[in-house]
């Protein structure tokens, strides 16, 4: 298990200072550390540290972490919630409402990392979110209000 946090530690670091753009990429860098594994093991790994892959200021696909401050198996930081998307990495482009449902519109293929930042915040005011390339669907808690929404988004769409 050492060996394990040894690496899910390498895998945070590198993710948190380079640009990796795919698997292949992350296993080249964690070789020349001394880590030694499979693509299968690796894409555990990303799953655990709850790693996604969205498009980067240069146009290019990345890796990024989540839950940049969460280390090894520390049961408290299990409530940490996910930290806000840099800006220029959002994608938002619009929001619209209708009855208890909204529709953002994303920049090509950042829609799925952004439904995926929203449901891992948990808002009380939005129950789910359905993603395709550029569109994002949120269903609405019956008793919230667009301005709540649009508060609760903000923590982590800061230009919405």
């Amino acid at each position: 298990m050492k060996v394990k946090n040894s690496r899910l530690d390498a895998i945070r670091l590198i993710l948190s200072t380079q640009e990796i753009g795919s698997q292949e990429e992350l296993l080249n860098v964690l070789a020349q550390e001394g880590f030694k594994l499979t693509q299968a093991t690796l894409s555990r790994d990303l799953h655990q540290l709850r790693v996604v892959k969205t498009v980067g200021l240069q146009g290019r696909y990345r890796y990024v972490l989540t839950r940049p401050h969460q280390h090894r198996h520390d049961s408290r930081q299990e409530d940490v919630r996910p930290v806000a998307i840099p800006q220029e990495t959002t994608g938002f482009m619009s929001i619209k409402f209708s009855g208890n449902m909204a529709v953002i519109r994303t920049k090509p293929s950042y829609a799925s990392t952004l439904a995926y930042h929203i449901d891992n915040h948990d808002f009380p005011e939005i129950l789910g979110s359905i993603a395709g390339d550029d569109t994002v669907m949120l269903v609405i808690a019956e008793d919230a209000t667009r301005s709540a929404v649009l508060r609760a988004l903000r923590s982590i769409i800061p230009n919405i």
